[in-house]
């Protein structure tokens, strides 16, 4: 019986790391979008005021953080799936979902550089953004296919799901860096799974037997 409990509590970790990284990844985008917005060091707005320097510094204490629970995402899905798993495409799902915290976190150490007062902060601004929007956020896509593609073969996605999950993967892999704020496209759809998740969990929990 306790391999079937495990595989019911599964879900409900799965899907509660999906949602609280989800908070905590667009909490720092949205931080970071409005402390240090793309452009404006060109413009001459390159000097930082107290309030966007505390906004940068709250988004760099949030990113180990979203990290730490997206890897526990990743963990909680790949228990779920288990022997089940697709070797290729399961290569695929770790292998991006790695890369894409490395890049996470080298983009907020970039943009980290931003509120040294002897050091220019244009070149961390720019290559932040192009960690974050050119490679993290691809690598987001690829971990989006990836997850979608197992979950929908095992029946745990449904289609509308899967269908939502290839969309927001096409996104951010060919518009997203062209469009700011897109990026936020990749915490929604960690959201929505880990609802899903959890009402998957909700639905699958034992029901009392009727007293007769």
């Amino acid at each position: 019986m306790e391999p079937n409990r495990e595989r019911l509590r599964t879900p409900r970790a799965a899907g509660l790391a999906g949602i609280v990284f989800a908070v905590l990844l667009a909490a720092a985008i949205v931080l970071i979008r409005l402390a240090i917005p793309e452009g404006a060091a060109a413009a001459g707005d390159d000097v930082l005021s107290q309030n966007r320097r505390r906004a940068v510094r709250a988004a760099l204490e949030l990113v180990p953080f979203a990290g730490i629970f997206f890897l526990w995402f990743m963990g909680a899905l790949r228990a779920q799936v288990g022997e089940r798993e697709d070797r290729f495409v399961a290569t695929v799902f770790l292998g991006s979902g790695l890369i894409f915290v490395a890049a996470m976190f080298g983009a907020a150490a970039a943009a980290g550089s931003v509120l040294d007062d002897h050091q220019p902060s244009e070149f961390g601004r720019t290559f932040a953004y192009t960690l974050l929007t050119t490679y993290a956020m691809r690598m987001a896509a690829v971990f989006i296919f990836a997850t979608t593609t197992i979950g929908h073969r095992l029946g745990v996605f449904p289609r509308p799901l899967a269908v939502v999950g290839y969309v927001a993967g096409l996104v951010l892999l060919f518009v997203g860096p062209g469009f700011p704020w897109s990026e936020l496209v990749f915490p929604v759809w960690s959201a929505i799974v880990g609802v899903h998740l959890i009402r998957l969990r909700l639905r699958s929990r034992p029901q009392p037997a009727d007293v007769v």
